[in-house]
């Protein structure tokens, strides 16, 4: 069976012209993740009212859900430029010099993936958040000497899908720490009539709320199969998408009712079938289904946990009943207890 997944092939993907262009450039057109959003609008506000630069913020969350475009949001909004990278492309620390000594007062360096910094980037990364000054070593040996660069005050915008895996001493540098939940079904579903707006798509409402229903409360993936229902109206000569259209063209692409794709249903036939329900260590999971282990947790898992189809445990994840549901199986009678099945 090949390894399809729709889901980790859509969060994984670089950025592409597509979703770029259908990236809202302010706060009154984003939708969803409402506490977050009036949290970073007050921020703007505040550092604006004062003609400050904008406190250090971490945002963290599965990926897909609109962590780098807040970022450019409040770039926008605070008439700042954005310097974005990742945590992995930063080897060495002549490579965060390098974009810290081209950026002006008020710009946000923006560094997605945070976690994966390496510990010596971020021990030169605390004094530049603190004090703006980056000391940088110079040569080796009886040569070495250390060079002092002072840096004009920036906002250090973080993001990670793995808020655990950061170390405390730089989260407690963040002046706000924010987190980003799936979107509900209404809001991707008006997410959906504004993409389609900009793509020109004619999107009756049931239609909308169908993709969004599919699209595992992610705004990425929402926009992804609105592409592909697009594509396939347009073949099937349909002049505008329905929920019917909708249903026929995520049917044939397997995303399921409940926004399953191969990979989910994969998971949940494994941990079933294969380990009986589990408990079972999420490496072992990730060998019977061939799939990366960090791309379950990041990717699958969340979505399959808030859905309540497994559960992490202490000795490993465990199937819930509406995974069994899902397989129109029952549980196993030794499954069968108050914290896991409860009655009714």
């Amino acid at each position: 069976m090949p390894n399809s997944s729709f889901a980790r092939e859509t969060a994984e993907a670089p950025d592409t012209p597509f979703d770029v262009s259908l990236r809202p450039p302010v706060f009154s057109e984003f939708s969803g993740q409402a506490k977050v959003r009036e949290r970073l609008e007050l921020m703007v506000e505040a550092a604006r009212q004062r003609g400050d630069v904008l406190d250090h913020i971490l945002l963290s969350g599965p990926p897909g859900l609109g962590k780098t475009t807040l970022a450019y949001i409040v770039a926008h909004a605070m008439g700042v430029n954005v310097k974005s990278t990742s945590g992995p492309m930063i080897e060495k620390a002549g490579d965060l010099a390098g974009l810290l000594t081209t950026i002006e007062r008020g710009d946000i360096l923006f560094i997605d993936e945070i976690h994966r910094l390496q510990p010596a980037i971020e021990e030169y990364l605390y004094p530049a958040m603190e004090d703006y000054k980056l000391d940088i070593i110079i040569d080796q040996g009886p040569n070495a000497r250390s060079v002092r660069l002072n840096l004009p005050k920036f906002t250090l915008l973080g993001a990670t899908t793995r808020a655990g895996m950061i170390s405390s001493p730089l989260r407690s540098r963040f002046g706000m720490t924010s987190r980003l939940d799936y979107y509900s079904i209404d809001e991707l579903g008006r997410i959906l009539e504004r993409s389609a707006g900009l793509l020109g798509i004619d999107l009756e409402s049931d239609g909308a709320l169908e993709v969004a229903r599919r699209s595992r409360g992610t705004p990425r993936v929402a926009n992804n199969l609105l592409k592909w229902v697009r594509d396939y109206a347009q073949v099937k000569a349909f002049l505008s998408i329905s929920r019917d259209v909708a249903d026929s063209a995520l049917t044939m692409l397997d995303i399921d009712s409940d926004g399953f794709d191969e990979m989910d249903k994969r998971i949940v036939e494994a941990l079933i079938v294969k380990f009986n329900g589990g408990p079972v260590g999420v490496n072992s999971l990730a060998v019977a289904v061939g799939e990366d282990a960090g791309t379950l947790e990041d990717v699958h898992e969340p979505y399959l946990i808030m859905q309540g189809y497994l559960k992490r445990t202490a000795q490993g994840r465990v199937a819930m009943p509406r995974a069994y549901q899902k397989l129109n199986l029952a549980p196993p009678p030794r499954r069968v207890d108050a914290e896991l099945f409860p009655e009714g």
